[in-house]
């Protein structure tokens, strides 16, 4: 099975952001992937803001995106756009440190209004560090949303949506490790 890097970009641990990528990391794991998630707001913020990327933490961080088949990038939405912690992180990515990857965006906010912001803000940046796939985004409505120190509860529209961008991943993830066969014609 494929490795998946979930990354978030929420500003605390009780954030709505960091309990729906959980949801989602618990449900690739079901599917036998190997999943870790890393919280952007653990890292130094010295050494992030600073685009550091000779930090240990910051280095290993990369490592761990290099390492990955598929990635979950999971944000808020602020002021119609993903957050600046997630910005500063994909800053200290390599040109091409999503080639041959697929990856999920995911965003929670307070309003549909800001679904747009996937599209027209993140993906531009996840295709520039060359992604090998990006899976259809997915807006996770904030109100939709129960969180508790053990989890999340969604209401079942968002668990339908949460489960089919899940499938999508997977199907992007399995596409990925096909091997590609070449008809030759005699």
């Amino acid at each position: 099975m494929s490795a998946v890097l979930v990354i978030s970009g929420g500003r605390s641990s009780t954030s709505t952001t960091e309990k729906v990528a959980e949801h989602v990391l618990r449900h690739v794991v079901a599917r036998g992937h190997t999943a870790e998630h890393l919280r952007v707001r653990e890292l130094p913020a010295r050494a992030l803001v600073a685009g550091d990327p000779a930090d240990p933490a910051i280095g290993r961080a990369v490592e761990e995106v290099a390492a990955a088949d598929g990635i979950v990038l999971a944000t808020p939405i602020y002021q119609a756009a993903y957050s600046g912690l997630l910005k500063a992180f994909l800053d200290l990515l390599p040109q091409f440190a999503l080639s041959g990857k697929s990856v999920l965006p995911l965003a929670t906010g307070g309003s549909l209004a800001h679904v747009l912001a996937l599209d027209y803000a993140l993906r531009p940046v996840i295709q520039s560090l060359a992604a090998g796939h990006v899976v259809r985004s997915t807006f996770v409505l904030g109100g939709h949303v129960v969180t508790s120190k053990d989890g999340v509860t969604v209401d079942d529209h968002t668990a339908g949506l949460l489960r089919d961008a899940v499938d999508d991943f997977e199907w992007s993830l399995s596409a990925r490790r096909q091997p590609t066969t070449v008809a030759h014609s005699t």
